[in-house]
């Protein structure tokens, strides 16, 4: 996993208010389902991005299908997207959002090149990381006992 100090994680967590989420889906069972919700129910205004659900209602907003679409500015882009589509969804972002502050890309999601272009416009990337779990461990909100950490009272 990609190396980032905790200073920073909780400096973006603490100034982004506006996320699209690209790649969100639909069924509650999926990751980007279920990270996007978390956000929203964190106060973030989270913009639902994905062509094959585009118009439909989300958390109460409507899903988008892409970046451009968008009406105003984002603070921060949390891509749910394989690697290899990384490139395309950051230079739409850079062009759509000229304040963008972060581009997130999810557990698995690496992309040097991209990364190098956004960080030379001045934008923070996070690779590799969940902003739900690292919200959960910053702001004390992983709970310590029983399942959670995989002890299991003998009393059960």
């Amino acid at each position: 996993m990609t190396a980032y100090s905790d200073a920073l994680l909780k400096e973006v967590l603490t100034r982004t208010k506006r996320i699209a989420v690209v790649g969100v889906s639909m069924n509650p069972v999926r990751p980007s389902y279920y990270v996007a919700r978390y956000l929203t129910l964190k106060g973030y205004k989270v913009v639902p991005v994905n062509p094959g659900q585009a118009g439909k209602t989300l958390f109460g907003q409507t899903v988008v299908a892409s970046l451009p679409e968008i009406e105003g500015d984002v603070d921060m882009v949390d891509i749910f997207r394989r690697s290899e589509a990384v490139p395309p969804i950051v230079d739409e972002a850079l062009e759509a959002f000229p304040a963008l502050q972060t581009i997130w890309m999810q557990i698995g999601v690496e992309n040097p090149e991209a990364a190098a272009k956004a960080e030379a416009r001045g934008v923070t990337v996070i690779q590799n990381r969940c902003p739900k779990i690292e919200y959960q461990r910053l702001f004390g909100e992983l709970r310590m006992g029983g399942f959670a950490t995989g002890v299991i009272s003998s009393k059960l």
